[in-house]
Parts: C-alpha cells; structure tokens; sequence
C-alpha cells in the first residue's frame, strides 16, 4: 500500500484572491483541494493520507474533510518556510508512523493539482515499485528553450527528449527521507520540487506520462481553465457522451 502527501500551503498570490489561499477556492460547492484528495480517498492502492497546510487553515480544512466524509486522511501538518521544508514536515510525520520505510511508497502531489486520475496514481506507484521512483510528465507541445543573463537564448531543447515535470512524485519513504536529511546537513533549503532534489543527491528517476490536463493551478486562467475541463467531463456523463 501507498501514502499520498498532499501539499497545500501556497498563498494564491498570483490568484489575486484576498480572501482565501487557491487551494481552497470553491468549484460547484467543493474547495479544489477537496477535488484533489478525492482522487487518493478512493484509489485503493491509497492507503493513507497526509495534507500539509497553513497553519491558520487547518481547522477550515479539518472542518471540510468532515463534511465530504473523508476517512484516509490520517494527518494534517503546518508548513515550512519553503516549498521544500513543508513536504519535508509531511514526510516527518509519515516516517515516525511508519514501521517499514524501506517498503512505503510516498506520493508526492499539490493540493491544487485536481485534474488527475485513477490510473497516474497507479502507474506511479508501479513505477516506485519497478524502479525506485515515479515522476509525472507530459511531453512537451513547444519548443523549450534557454537563456542567459542578457535574456538571450543559449540553447534549445530537442522536444523529442524534452518533457515537462508535473506531479504525483513519488518514491520509497526512505529514499525521500534521506535525501532531505541531507539537504539538511547541507543547509539546501530551495530546491524547486522533489524530483530536483532526489536528482541533486544522486538518484535516477523513472518518468511516468500523465494526462496533458494535469495542470497547476496557480492564476486565474487556470482556475477558469480547471472548471471548463470538469464541466465538460461533468457533462459527458450527464449526457452519456
């Protein structure tokens, strides 16, 4: 069996909402972060859950997993200063419940990530189970490029190789440990997503191909982007399309 860690400590800043952090948005009665969990509540490989929020919104949060019923969600930790520190607090609370680490498959995903499936949560973790690690991709559309510090292009990406990192990421409860244990040791506190940071500390990773939807939500156009993709497949059942 697996654990998801979830995490949800983002500001919205870039959603421009003063009200409420992105992730607790609603849509049709539901914060997206509900939409979210839903996914990891139902999957049966999903045995249980870890959310990790801002602090002040924990009781928000613990009083909407009541109200939709939830029952995998086994802990709820506040976040760090970074990105990185906040999965590691999870991923702390994970590992002192846990009896075999070398065994446990943890699920890395943002909480504002709802547009998943059933099936990229199972590939992830056949993938862990294969080959140690599971990071979510989809191949790139366009071609990738990079630049310097005069914002002109060094180099270009052959988009037959080029793909772009999204989420689950997922590994062995101790692989992830030990390397945030030792970026720890090295004071290495930024480091964009788990994927960077299992690379940094010498570990090869195994891509799984995710749905082009799988998308991060993270300004409006996104959230607008978001609903029109759930009405549609709202619709579709409805219609039997």
């Amino acid at each position: 069996m697996a654990t998801a860690l979830i995490f949800a400590g983002g500001t919205g800043s870039r959603m421009n909402s003063k009200s409420k952090p992105k992730q607790f948005l609603d849509l049709h009665g539901k914060p997206i972060i509900i939409h979210t969990l839903e996914h990891f509540e139902f999957n049966e490989e999903i045995e249980n859950i870890a959310v990790v929020c801002r602090e002040n919104w924990i009781p928000y949060l613990q009083e909407q997993l009541k109200h939709n019923f939830f029952e995998k969600v086994r802990w709820i930790v506040p976040g760090g200063e970074t990105g990185q520190q906040s999965i590691y607090n999870g991923l702390k609370v994970i590992h002192e419940s846990c009896s075999n680490p070398e065994d446990t498959i943890v699920l890395i995903h943002d909480g504002v990530r709802p547009l998943i499936n059933d099936k990229l949560i199972s590939d992830n973790i056949f993938a862990v189970k294969q080959y140690r690690s599971g990071i979510t991709v989809t191949k790139a559309s366009e071609t990738i490029i990079n630049t310097n510090d005069n914002n002109e292009i060094s180099s270009i990406q052959n988009r037959n190789y080029a793909k772009i990192a999204k989420a689950p990421q997922s590994f062995f409860l101790s692989d992830i440990m030990s390397a945030h244990e030792k970026a720890i040791a090295d004071q290495n506190y930024n480091m964009v997503d788990s994927a960077s940071l299992m690379m940094h500390y010498g570990y090869k990773l195994h891509t799984v191909d995710g749905p082009v939807e799988n998308i991060k939500i993270t300004t409006a156009s996104d959230y607008y982007i978001f609903r029109a993709i759930y009405e549609a497949r709202e619709n579709s059942q409805i219609f039997g399309l």
